[in-house]
Order: structure tokens, then sequence, then C-alpha cells
């Protein structure tokens, strides 16, 4: 898949050619007109067969006003997510929701309040850093030991950016905050690499843990989720998401909204969230975290208070790049209109919704 994806970026690059007809002026005969007429014409049937469109545009070149004819690789068509290729899109629910898997639980009690799918398990993306922040502080690893980042910490399966360049040091806290924060893939295998045994060392801790966990849908086989065989089901990530909460430093890592991280030249680098939500004066977040690759879709895993209620949030695979924190405002809603009839119990709506496999 990735390699199709870059296929398609390369076809991109070589078909953004420009192909420039002279521009006519008020005073040209009327040859010159049909010739660039022809010339148009030529480039949109070519465009036709090959399956792209025309794009007008008018430049200036040494302060004479030309007319350049591009042609545009058609976009393509949206790769399908494995919960797409399973067939939960076709599960329908009263929210409508955008995301094919949902899981809303009562923090105190556990209580379902709304699920989806909610026992399939599918690729989680870079929530599973929020497995690797838990590793890391029961660890009690020294959080002011200064870590290098390496050629091993490249992305080389999905190609992700990074601002971390090879050879940029910082502390382990560091490396831990901007990974749940700004969902920092270099940082995130940087922590892994530093573990005692390594990475291999690293994922084997993380299964554990699940395992520990009561998370028997899950797998993990890398420290920042770029893997597509970083698995789990919604109610595994609310098992993650209780224990999780239990560590300070996770959440308050996961929930600022910036922050100011010094490297070992003493260069400062600001970084943000990858979640608007947690600037919002309008909700009371205690922790999230945020995942996507093209297998997963966009996911959400977050504790928040509603209504004086403490929930935890559980969005995987949704369509559109705000359509997993929309799909939160939806449930916000829904969940706001729901009156306990006492603390913990069940609402006055009705029972909680429950649909999918």
């Amino acid at each position: 898949m990735v390699k199709l994806a870059i296929s398609a970026l390369i076809s991109l690059m070589f078909a953004s050619a420009a192909i420039a007809a002279p521009a006519t002026d008020a005073g040209d005969a009327a040859p010159k007109k049909q010739q660039v007429k022809k010339k148009r014409q030529a480039v949109r049937l070519a465009a036709a067969d090959a399956g792209e469109r025309v794009v007008k545009r008018v430049i200036k070149v040494n302060g004479k006003r030309k007319v350049v004819y591009q042609r545009v690789l058609a976009a393509a068509p949206a790769v399908p997510t494995m919960g797409d290729l399973a067939g939960l899109n076709q599960t329908s629910d009263p929210l409508d929701l955008k995301s094919n898997v949902a899981l809303v639980l009562d923090q105190a009690n556990s209580e379902v309040l709304f699920e989806k799918n909610s026992n399939v398990a599918l690729p989680i993306a870079s929530i599973t850093k929020m497995m690797t922040g838990l590793i890391v502080v029961e660890a009690r690893q020294d959080m002011d030991e200064v870590l290098t980042i390496t050629d091993e910490d490249v992305d080389r399966e999905k190609f992700s950016s990074s601002r971390l360049k090879v050879g940029t040091q910082m502390t382990r806290a560091n490396m831990l905050h901007i990974a749940l924060m700004s969902s920092e893939n270099r940082a995130a295998s940087a922590l892994g690499r530093n573990y005692p045994g390594g990475k291999a060392a690293f994922v084997e801790a993380m299964n554990a843990k699940a395992r520990e966990l009561g998370m028997t849908d899950t797998h993990y086989v890398d420290s920042s989720g770029l893997s597509k065989m970083n698995v789990a089901s919604a109610r595994d990530l609310a098992k993650l998401a209780m224990a999780a909460y239990q560590q300070p430093m996770l959440r308050q890592f996961s929930t600022d909204p910036k922050a100011i991280v010094e490297t070992s030249n003493g260069r400062p680098m600001q970084f943000g969230t990858t979640n608007h939500l947690v600037a919002s004066p309008d909700w009371a977040i205690g922790l999230q975290k945020t995942g996507f690759i093209n297998e997963a879709g966009r996911c959400l895993l977050m504790q928040a208070v509603i209504e004086g209620r403490s929930v935890i949030m559980v969005f995987l695979d949704s369509k559109g790049k705000q359509s997993r924190t929309a799909d939160a405002g939806r449930m916000r809603k829904w969940l706001e209109a729901l009156r306990p009839a006492s603390l913990g119990g069940t609402s006055s709506a009705g029972a909680a919704y429950s649909t999918g496999m």
C-alpha cells in the first residue's frame, strides 16, 4: 500500500509539468487565437485519455501575461481502511458517527454507555504511544537521562516526517512529552530503543502489560504505532486508558496544549498538541491520545468529565481530519441529554446504546 502511495506521488510530480501557450493581446489577429484554442483542445483530449483534468492559469513572465494550461492528475480514490474492509462501515448508529468503532464507559463503574463494534480488533496507529508511555513510567527509568535520535528511529515504513533530526538529543522526559502531546514518532522509537534490552524487550513489555490489563484483543509490534500490526479493540483501549489515567505524568504530558522543550545544544523547540479539544474551555480532558495511519483511519482515546461524570471515550477508524473530534462532540451532546437517575445509575433516556459485531 505504501508502494502504491509512492507511485501515485511520483506520477503526480511528472503530471504537474506545465504546457504553456502565448497569450493574446486585444489587437491580435484571429489565426493566433485559433492556434491557442487548438493547443488548449489538444491538451484537454490528452488529459481526458489519461483521466486527468486541465487547469488554466494566467502568469506573468518578464512583465507579460502568459496563459498556462496545466495537466493535473485526478485525485486518487480513498484507500479503504481495515475497518472498511471488514464491513464495519455498514454499521449505523443514532448519532451518525463518522467512526466505524466507538465506545463510551463510565470511568467510575465501567458501565457501558455507548458502543459500536467495540469488540473488533483494528489498527490503532499512534494510540499505541499511550502504552509506550505507560511502560516508560512504570519502568521508573531516569527521566533526566539524555537520549539521542539515531538512524534506527527514522520511519522507513510510512516515511513520516519528523522535526527531530538524526543526532538530536533531549531528555527522556521531553521525548515522552512530545511523543504523547505531538505524537512524535522518532521520540517514541527512541524511548523503546533505550529500554533495557532494546526495542524487542520494550515491545515484549508492551504485550505483557496488555495481557496483565486483560487486553485480550491487543497486539503490539512497535512503540510508535506506525505499523498496521499494532491492533486493539475499543474495549481493550478503555482498559488502557483506565490504567494510564493513574499516572500523573501521562495525564499532564498528553493534555498539554503546547510546550517548549530543550535539546542538548540549548536550542528550544516548540511543539503543540494533535488534539485541539484539550485547549477548549468547553472541555475538561484528563487524558488523551490521537492516531492516524491509512489502515487505521482517524483514532481518538480520551478521558473527559461530562455533566459531572468521568467517562472514557474511544473512537477508531473515523473518516475525515476533524471527524474524530466531531464525533466526540456529538457524543458529548448525547451524554449531556441523558439525565442520570442517580450517581452512577442508568439514565432516564433508556438503556445504553449498543450495536455492531
